[in-house]
Order: C-alpha cells, then structure tokens, then sequence
C-alpha cells in the first residue's frame, strides 16, 4: 500500500515505535491451541491488556504527548474518553510529569474511572455520548488553556495504535488473517495500514459490537456517517456514534471486511479467555475471539484475534460470567 498524504505509512509506524521502545510493553503472540484445533487453522492472540494502563490506548497516547512541544504539554493536557484513552493520557501525562484532565461518560465502568483518579487525573464526568465529553473538553482548552489529545481521529495517534500491527507483522510474517476492535477507528485503522504495508497478502477485519454498527453504516454510504441512536452494549470501549474521518479513510484503503458481533457472544468470549488461557479481557477486548467463535469470520492461515485491553473490575466480571 502506499500511503497518500492524509494517511499515515509505514515510515511514520517505525517513529511511533521508536518512541515507545523501552516505554510500552510488546505484548506478545498467545498460540492458542484450542481455537486452532477448533478452525483447523494457527490461532494467536495478541493481549494487549499486558500493555501499560491495560489496554492498547497507551501506545497512541504516550506518542502523541511525546511529540507536543515543551510549552504545549506544560500546560497540561485534556481528553474526552470513554475510559482507556482517559486512563493512557492520565498517565502518559504522569510520565511526562504534567497534569491531566480527563472527560468520561456518567457511565463509564468502575474500574476505568478508578485508573484515571488513581493516576492523578482531574476527572469530570459528562452525559453519556463522544460529543458531549469531547465539547466538554474543548470548552476546558478555551477557558484554561489546556492542550487537547485526541482520542483516535488524529495521524500521531493512529501511527501509535499501528504499532499492535507492526509488532504482529514482525512476530509473525505469514500472518494470514487479521481480526482488529472497532470503535472511534484509531486501533483498526493503525492496525490496518500496518498490516497492509507489511503484508499485503493479508486479511484485516475489523469487528464492531451490532449496537454500534457506524463502520458498517459508513461503508454502506461511502463515508462517516452518526448514527441515529445512543448506542448500548457491553462492549462501552466500542460505542462511538461515529466513525473518525482520517480513520475511515485509513479503513477505506486498507481494510478488508467488517463484521458485527451480538452482546450474547462476547460473555462467553470472555469466559473462553478466563478459562483455557487465564487471560481478562473485557467485553471490547473480548469481541475478535466472539466473531471467531460465532462463525462470523472464517480464518484463513495464521490467525490473529488482538484482545484490545482488560479493564474491568471484579464485580463487573462476576456479574458477566457467573454461572446462571
């Protein structure tokens, strides 16, 4: 693939992980010996909630602080997030030793409200949709002078993301098939482009929850589109309204197919992790292995399911996988 001058190519892929060498985890490739004797095919998981503040987010966050100038992170950087972004801002911005203050929906899960507070982040709580928190957010950068890190529709934090892919097409050369998270598009697009440039005979599917179809309905239009609903669902990591405009264009030109998952597969998914791989993921981290399991995608060559981060508390997995 060659990268047009809106999207981010493989050179810029190989800056992102130069900055996170020595920073952020390389998560490693899981075999999975019981999804590959069920697919008849090599199965692999990519546990991207061994990443620092569990889950991927951090990889696009601390690159994209790492790349504001001096004064731009001194004044201390602000995001709208449904929990995982918050979190990887709140302690990039640790690390950077600048404050933080992070905007999520009244919703969001104990546990991802508990990781922003717990790393120091000024923490507000707004309605319960991405354009509530992102105004939120904006109104914070004009009446305090705050820099804004965005959550996924931005080229330093896609070519963060990208470095799951990069890290994948490395460790595993023949890879065959791709299944990658679906929310605002920062992880999917990332993973995408990197694939592609790496391994242009491969397969990158993206996987949304069915409550949050909004890739599925922007490649039914040939363009972002909201859709009409406040989306619900388990899977609240995935519940943008709304495709990001440079993601979808990234998607646009690298990914393969896109599939959505019902909220009744990702419970079992989670408890399939738990189970035979003593792995927790939560519902978005969750929903590759659900499309797998649920005959949505058929693997082809070696298989990839990325588990996109693990942030979930103890009563929440309780509620979800307890017996009856």
């Amino acid at each position: 693939m060659t990268a047009g001058p809106s999207l981010v190519g493989l050179a810029d892929v190989r800056r992102a992980a130069a900055v996170l060498r020595g920073v952020a985890v390389r998560t490693p490739l899981l075999r999975s010996d019981a999804l590959a004797t069920e697919f008849g095919v090599p199965v692999w998981l990519k546990p991207e909630q061994l990443q620092r503040g569990g889950a991927f987010k951090f990889r696009g966050a601390y690159t994209y602080l790492a790349g504001l100038s001096d004064e731009a992170r001194a004044r201390g950087v602000v995001t709208g997030s449904s929990g995982n972004h918050g979190a990887a801002v709140a302690l990039a911005a640790r690390m950077f030793g600048v404050s933080a203050t992070i905007v999520m929906p009244t919703t969001v899960p104990r546990a991802k409200r508990a990781a922003a507070e717990r790393l120091g982040a000024r923490c507000f709580y707004i309605g319960t949709t991405t354009a509530e928190r992102l105004a939120k957010a904006e109104e914070l950068c004009a009446s305090e002078g705050l820099t804004f890190v965005p959550p996924f529709d931005d080229l330093t934090i896609i070519a963060g993301q990208a470095t799951v892919g990069l890290e994948i097409a490395e460790d595993l050369p023949a890879v065959g098939t791709v299944l990658v998270q679906v929310g605002g598009g920062g992880l999917s697009a990332g993973v995408a482009v990197a694939i592609k440039a790496m391994v242009p005979t491969a397969r990158v599917v993206g996987v949304e929850p069915a409550g949050s179809p909004k890739l599925t309905k922007a490649r039914e239009a040939g363009h972002p589109v909201t859709i009409p609903a406040n989306p619900v669902g388990l899977a609240d990591g995935l519940l943008a309204v709304k495709i990001g405009a440079r993601n979808y264009d990234h998607l646009d030109a690298a990914l393969d197919e896109v599939v959505t998952v019902p909220d009744a597969a990702l419970a079992e998914a989670m408890r399939f992790l738990l189970d035979r791989h003593k792995l927790v993921t939560e519902p978005s981290g969750a929903i590759t292995v659900a499309a797998l399991q649920a005959g949505l995608v058929t693997p082809r060559g070696d298989t990839v399911c990325i588990l996109s981060g693990g942030n979930i508390e103890w009563d929440g997995l309780q509620e979800l996988l307890a017996d009856g």
